[in-house]
């Protein structure tokens, strides 16, 4: 019985520590999006950016569905770091993103930051 209430704390402590580890959400539905609080003061104005820019042609839900599971919401694709490069080229190049090399370079690093602290 022992080793039973000690796994049980076990695995209960290890699904804590994970839920921890991932990317901080804030609302529901069409209004989720990215929460500001857990990222680091080098990341903000980066998400900052992200949340201007972004939703002008999509609502931020898509990427935070595409960073938790790690699948592109629309195709099902695989949303990696790899992924999140070709988007970041594909954006460059629509002419009404109203985004330049810089603010989209900046986006990639910020969605490659939440990869990672997802995977983790």
């Amino acid at each position: 019985m022992k080793k039973y209430v000690t796994l049980t704390l076990l695995m209960t402590l290890l699904s804590i520590s994970i839920a921890d580890a991932r990317v901080k959400v804030t609302g529901r539905g069409a209004k989720m999006n990215f929460s500001a609080d857990g990222i680091s003061d080098m990341y903000k104005p980066s998400l900052t950016l992200m949340q201007a820019k972004c939703i002008k042609c999509h609502t931020m839900e898509r990427t935070v569905i595409a960073i938790q599971t790690g699948r592109a919401p629309i195709t099902g694709q695989p949303f990696n770091k790899q992924a999140v490069k070709a988007y970041g080229i594909k954006m460059l190049r629509k002419p009404n993103s109203d985004m330049n090399k810089k603010e989209i370079r900046d986006i990639v690093v910020l969605l490659n930051y939440f990869l990672d602290e997802n995977a983790k």
